[in-house]
C-alpha cells in the first residue's frame, strides 16, 4: 500500500489496539482495550464503529496516505481471524464511499489497496474455482425424483442426431448447474473495467461471514445500496444514517453507480439476508425493504430481467413474511367425527 511512514505489521490483537488508537487520537474504550479477546470486542464496539466510519467517510479520505485504510490494510494482512472479522466490519463503508467517489475519479489509492488485500485473500480462499449451485431439472416430477435418477447409473449417449435436437434440460437425467460466481482472476490493480468484479467478489467475502457482523454494519451496506442504485422508494422519508460530505457543508453526496450483474447480485444476496435472515431487527427490516425496492426500480429501469426478476421475487417473498400465518382451527373436530360416526352407522344399518 502506497504511503510515506514506513510499513508497521501486525501481529497480535493488542498492538492492533494500540495503533488504532493512535490512528484516532484517542483512547480506545476500556470494553475494547481491557477485553481478553480485543479482535471480538472491537468488532462489537459501536462508538469506535462510529469514529472508523465517520473516518472513512470524511473528506479527503481513502488517498494513498489515509492512516486507517493503512490500519484495516495492515490488520486484515496479520491473518488473525479475529481481527480480519474485524476489518470485514467495515466492508459496507468502505466499497459504499469507494464507488460514489470512483465515479469522479478521484485517486483512492488507499480504497484500492484494502479492497485488492480483501479480493486477493477471496481469490486465495477459491482457489480460482468457481461457485456454483445445483438447480432442480423441470424435467423431472419432483425434486425426489431429481434425487433418485442422480444414484441410477448414466444412460448409454443418444445419437449424435438425437442429442442435438434435444436439450439438455428436457433430460430429467441431467444436473443442471448454474454459476454463481465465476472464478476470480489474479488483479494487482484496480482498474474501470475491473472495478465491479473485484468489489463484487469483495462483497462475497462479507457475505460468507455476515452471521458474524453486527446489525450497524447491515444496516450501512443497505444505505449504501440506496445511494448505489439512485432511485427512491415509499420509506425515503426516513434520514439517512449516514451523512455525506454535502451534510456537513460540503459538494459530495453518496451518488448513483454503475451496477452490472457482478456487482448487483452480490448486493442483493446481502440485502436479501437482512431482510430474511434470523438476526433481523425492525430497523434492519425496514432499511433491508427500503434497499431492495430501490434496486427494483434500477433494474426496471436498465431492463435488466436478471435483476428484475430477483429483486421482484424478494419484494414478494418479504410480503409473504409480513403477512400473518392462520393458526390452525380444530374447532369442528368432534362435530365433524360425530356427523360421520353417524353417517357410518346409518350405513351399516342399511346393509343389516
Amino acid at each position: 500500500m502506497p504511503t510515506d511512514a514506513p510499513p508497521q505489521p501486525i501481529h497480535s490483537a493488542k498492538a492492533a489496539m494500540d495503533s488504532l488508537a493512535a490512528i484516532l487520537g484517542a483512547a480506545l474504550p476500556p470494553a475494547v482495550a481491557s477485553s481478553d479477546d480485543p479482535a471480538a470486542a472491537l468488532l462489537r464496539d459501536a462508538d469506535v464503529a462510529r469514529a472508523v466510519t465517520a473516518r472513512l467517510c470524511a473528506p479527503g479520505s481513502g488517498a494513498g496516505t489515509d492512516s486507517v485504510c493503512r490500519w484495516l490494510y495492515d490488520a486484515f494482512r496479520s491473518g488473525l481471524p479475529d481481527l480480519q472479522l474485524a476489518v470485514l466490519r467495515f466492508v459496507p463503508t468502505l466499497s459504499g464511499v469507494y464507488m460514489c467517489r470512483a465515479v469522479s475519479r478521484k485517486p483512492l489509492a488507499g480504497f484500492e489497496a484494502v479492497l485488492l488485500a480483501l479480493y486477493a485473500h477471496a481469490a486465495a480462499q477459491r482457489a480460482e474455482s468457481e461457485i456454483t449451485v445445483a438447480l432442480p431439472n423441470l424435467a423431472n416430477p419432483s425434486p425426489y425424483h431429481a434425487a433418485a435418477a442422480a444414484t441410477k447409473p448414466p444412460p448409454p449417449p443418444p445419437p449424435k442426431a438425437a442429442a442435438a435436437n434435444k436439450p439438455a434440460a428436457a433430460d430429467p437425467d441431467v444436473v443442471v448447474v448454474a454459476v454463481l460466481s465465476p472464478a476470480l482472476e489474479p488483479h494487482g490493480t484496480v482498474r474501470a473495467t475491473r472495478r465491479a468484479r473485484i468489489v463484487g467478489a469483495v462483497l462475497e467475502l462479507y457475505h460468507a461471514k455476515l452471521a458474524h457482523m453486527p446489525v450497524s454494519s447491515k444496516l450501512d451496506l443497505c444505505e449504501f445500496c440506496v445511494a448505489w442504485a439512485g432511485t427512491r422508494s415509499a420509506l425515503d422519508n426516513d434520514k439517512p444514517r449516514i451523512a455525506s460530505d454535502a451534510a456537513a457543508g460540503g459538494e459530495e453526496k453518496w451518488r448513483r453507480v454503475p451496477l452490472p450483474w457482478e456487482l448487483f447480485q452480490p448486493a442483493l444476496r446481502i440485502v436479501g439476508h437482512c431482510l430474511m435472515g434470523p438476526a433481523r431487527t425492525e430497523e434492519l427490516k425496514a432499511q433491508a425493504t427500503r434497499a431492495a425496492e430501490c434496486l427494483y426500480w434500477r433494474a426496471a429501469e436498465t431492463v435488466d430481467a436478471r435483476a428484475l426478476l430477483a429483486t421482484r421475487s424478494l419484494m414478494r417473498l418479504s410480503q409473504m413474511v409480513e403477512e400473518p400465518i392462520p393458526e390452525p382451527s380444530f374447532t369442528g373436530t368432534v362435530e365433524n367425527a360425530a356427523e360421520l360416526e353417524a353417517m357410518r352407522a346409518n350405513i351399516l344399518s342399511a346393509k343389516n
